[in-house]
């Protein structure tokens, strides 16, 4: 398993991370998978052994359960492995301060994971979500007072916006305290808007990327076809979709399968596999979260690494799954003399 630099921090992590939403399966979770202790220790024992040793989960998937079954898979291994875990949101709002990134929330939501995941420290602690109520201040002091405690050992955001993950930035710098070294973002090849201002910032500011989602949901496991629009037993079917159907262009996914399609031919790789070795070919990327309701579906996953896809390969993905920006990118792409230009 190649190992990658999560940012401009000193920490690396497998190219593949291991996500335990599927873990537990209750509280709005059920379409994403129920994995109890014993599978999930499997599927834990059977990522290392491939190398992969950084896991991702959030207090809010299956209301903690998620957590508590990841704590009791790698109880016995913790000394090798990473966790990542999140805080922001809260399915069952006990009360105004059960949500947010607040001081009193974030202590309390860290406290609370580490209970349930049986440690003593988080390696990677993300804010799920931007909250526009709590003065970026407030939020990243607390954070900073984490890692100053020893209970995280590095934090990260995710899904903010680039003005978002800027300014937070600029307060860490402006006060020395602890930046966020990375960004978990979702990303694939239906919806590439990530590339038009978060990759660029994280190549600048040095802040690396954690996809989530890379199949979009599963559209692209190579079940979704225009004969077959809405898949029987699909977690898109079942409801379990973080990516609201409004957000896919149907008539892309389908030139983009058929394009996977044909370098799955070519390669002898499934096309799944072909759509997580794009990602992981793209600039800022350090981590693609795999996940998986089955030991076989993880297997399968892994092999996404075995290979490479040519640059021609890589050429026809992006013609095939190529969007038109929103203002201002568009007008700022009429001028590419005035653009920096990433390296594919």
């Amino acid at each position: 398993m190649e190992y990658r630099k999560l940012g401009g921090s000193g920490l690396y992590v497998p190219a593949l991370c291991f996500g335990t939403v599927t873990f537990g399966g209750t509280d709005g979770f059920e379409a994403w998978g129920q994995t109890q202790a014993a599978e999930a220790t499997r599927m834990i024992h059977l990522c290392l052994d491939a190398g992969i040793n950084l896991f991702d989960t959030s207090d809010v998937y299956s209301e903690g359960l998620s957590e508590e079954i990841l704590g009791k898979a790698i109880k016995e291994v913790r000394n090798r492995v990473l966790i990542s875990t999140k805080t922001t949101f809260s399915i069952r709002q006990r009360d105004r301060n059960d949500m947010g990134s607040s001081r009193f929330h974030i202590i309390n939501a860290c406290e609370a994971s580490l209970r349930r995941l049986g440690t003593d420290h988080i390696d990677i602690y993300h804010m799920h979500g931007f909250d526009g109520n709590t003065p970026v201040e407030e939020t990243l002091r607390a954070l900073d007072d984490l890692v100053t405690s020893g209970k995280v050992r590095y934090i990260a955001c995710s899904n903010f916006s680039g003005w978002h993950l800027m300014k937070s930035l600029s307060v860490s710098d402006r006060y020395g305290w602890n930046r966020y070294i990375a960004q978990q973002v979702y990303y694939s090849l239906v919806n590439r808007e990530f590339e038009w201002e978060l990759m660029p910032l994280g190549i600048d500011q040095q802040v690396g990327t954690i996809v989530w989602s890379p199949l979009a949901a599963g559209r692209l496991s190579g079940k979704f076809r225009r004969e077959n629009p809405r898949p029987e037993g699909s977690r898109v079917a079942r409801g379990g979709s973080p990516i609201p159907d409004e957000a896919i262009d149907n008539e892309r996914l389908y030139r983009v399968v058929d394009v996977l399609d044909q370098l799955a031919g070519e390669t002898g790789r499934s096309v799944a596999q072909c759509a997580i070795n794009w990602l992981l070919q793209r600039p800022t990327v350090s981590s693609v979260i795999i996940g998986a309701r089955t030991e076989e579906q993880l297997k399968q996953n892994i092999k996404a690494t075995e290979f490479n896809l040519t640059p021609e390969q890589v050429k026809r993905l992006d013609e095939a799954s190529k969007i038109t920006p929103v203002y201002p990118y568009w007008h700022q792409a009429q001028f590419p003399y005035l653009n920096s230009q990433l390296t594919f």
